[in-house]
């Protein structure tokens, strides 16, 4: 009996190298596409429903922040929270050419609360009880000049502010800031989205 008998029918031969990396490649371009459409749509929605992103100047924030970094926020619904990291402008501060630059500080009080830095104690007291503050970059160290804001009752509507690179800030201490209005505040810091190596949520 011939050997020819034995070999299988044309359309069971097995694929060619050629073949198969042609369809393996469709497979993966369509699942990178997939990614691509669901990162977009991610970022979309992000963009949409939770806010903007917005980089940072300087290195008032240090250590929580350094300048250059680019931070996700909330804007829609957000009301300041005291803790939160926020991001606000105010017209005249900081002082020409930067007086548009956003102002990127920690929220230390709200409305209605009375709020008293003191330098002595190396502690800031909101409604007579000190702050644990394991974010600041050092201790506190006086200040002099325009930064005479040290011990004030929050305006309803309006929060104070501080760096917590305190001996490095221009905030709510400042005589030209001091308190500030929340329709100044255009939203709260999410994230750090880049660089990629501080990638994460922002405490």
């Amino acid at each position: 009996m011939s050997d020819e008998l034995f070999l299988p029918p044309e359309n069971q031969q097995p694929p060619a190298p050629e073949a198969e990396a042609k369809g393996s490649f469709k497979l993966d371009l369509y699942f990178w596409t997939q990614a691509l459409i669901g990162a977009l749509v991610f970022l979309i929605l992000t963009f949409t429903l939770v806010g903007r992103v917005i980089g940072v100047k300087g290195s008032s924030m240090v250590p929580t922040l350094h300048n250059e970094d680019l931070l996700l926020l909330q804007s829609l619904g957000y009301t300041p929270q005291q803790g939160d990291v926020v991001v606000l402008r105010k017209p005249g501060f900081p002082a020409p050419p930067h007086e548009t630059a956003p102002i990127v500080k920690r929220v230390i009080a709200v409305g209605g609360q009375h709020v008293r830095v003191d330098y002595d104690a190396g502690a800031v007291y909101v409604d007579g009880v000190p702050l644990n503050e394991p974010y600041i970059a050092e201790a506190m160290t006086p200040t002099s000049g325009d930064m005479s804001v040290l011990d004030v009752m929050v305006p309803e509507g309006s929060i104070y502010v501080l760096g917590d690179n305190r001996n490095n800030s221009s905030d709510s201490r400042h005589v030209a800031l001091s308190t500030v209005d929340t329709r100044y505040v255009l939203g709260r810091a999410l994230w750090v989205v880049f660089p990629l190596s501080s990638f994460g949520a922002i405490q």
